[in-house]
């Protein structure tokens, strides 16, 4: 049955009116950052002439805190790539005994509340050195990234036919060799998933770099954010072009990767 072309109109109207009301704090934020120093309440709605001194003021006192969260969320996704792809093959592929109650292990620690981890985690760093460090941060962020990127890749890896594997054993490869040349790019589209979440979790990190940071030689944009508003109450415009600046990395990852995140997704559910 054909759909009545008022209904039809009518649901587009209302999908415009709500994906503007979600975008308009977006816009707002964009908006703000290009007006002149002072309350963003008394701003034009449009910016008809943009002021950019909002995003050099952010670039000369927050520049630095970019850099840091772009170390660490990389930093994160190589450590966690290269410990959750091996654990996830060998869960997927191997008959090893009490896989069930790894798996279980792994889900225990997602249900795990943050502030436990970051204080435990504070203890255990301050008699280590690793305070205010980007090792410190990476492990950090990395307990939220392994056991996500475990559990992605061993569904997708489970779906790999074992033909392919055991074809390539035939040939000479070993088991290192078969990992690396042929599970490994079969499995790009997971390992991209897995690689854009576990970079999203360690770039919005608050928690981590506020409890596992205590001076400025290493702070995250986040908590750049959170202090700058507290000492600059009155330059909203630095605050927002600051706020701006740390969402573009994480929508352009978003964007150029979307089709590879929707493959991986849900090609772990398809046998």
């Amino acid at each position: 049955m054909k759909r009545a072309p008022g209904r039809g109109r009518l649901s587009t109207i209302v999908g415009i009116v709500l994906l503007a009301l979600m975008l308009f704090p977006v816009y707002w934020m964009v908006n703000a950052s290009l007006q002149p120093t002072g309350n963003t309440l008394r701003g034009d709605w449009l910016p008809f002439h943009p002021d950019f001194s909002g995003y050099a003021t952010a670039l000369r006192d927050q520049g630095r805190n970019l850099v840091t969260s772009l170390v660490v969320a990389l930093g994160s996704v190589a450590l966690s790539l290269g410990l959750a792809a091996p654990a996830a093959y060998a869960l997927a592929q191997f008959r090893i005994r009490g896989t069930n109650l790894v798996l279980l292990g792994i889900l225990i620690t997602q249900m795990v509340p943050g502030i436990v981890v970051a204080n435990a985690l504070y203890s255990a760093y301050s008699d280590l050195g690793l305070l205010n460090s980007y090792v410190g941060l990476i492990l950090a962020d990395s307990t939220a990234g392994v056991p996500f990127a475990v559990i992605i890749l061993r569904s997708f890896m489970q779906g790999i036919p074992r033909e392919i594997i055991e074809a390539a054993r035939v040939d000479g490869a070993g088991r290192l060799r078969v990992f690396c040349s042929v599970v490994l790019p079969v499995s790009r589209n997971a390992l991209i998933t897995a690689a854009v979440f576990t970079f999203l979790f360690a770039w919005s990190d608050f928690l981590f770099a506020l409890t596992l940071t205590t001076t400025e030689t290493v702070r995250p944009i986040s908590l750049g954010i959170y202090q700058y508003i507290g000492a600059h109450t009155d330059q909203w415009n630095a605050i927002m072009a600051t706020t701006v600046m740390a969402s573009v990395p994480a929508a352009v990852l978003l964007v150029v990767a979307q089709r590879h995140i929707s493959a991986g997704a849900t090609g772990g559910a398809i046998k």
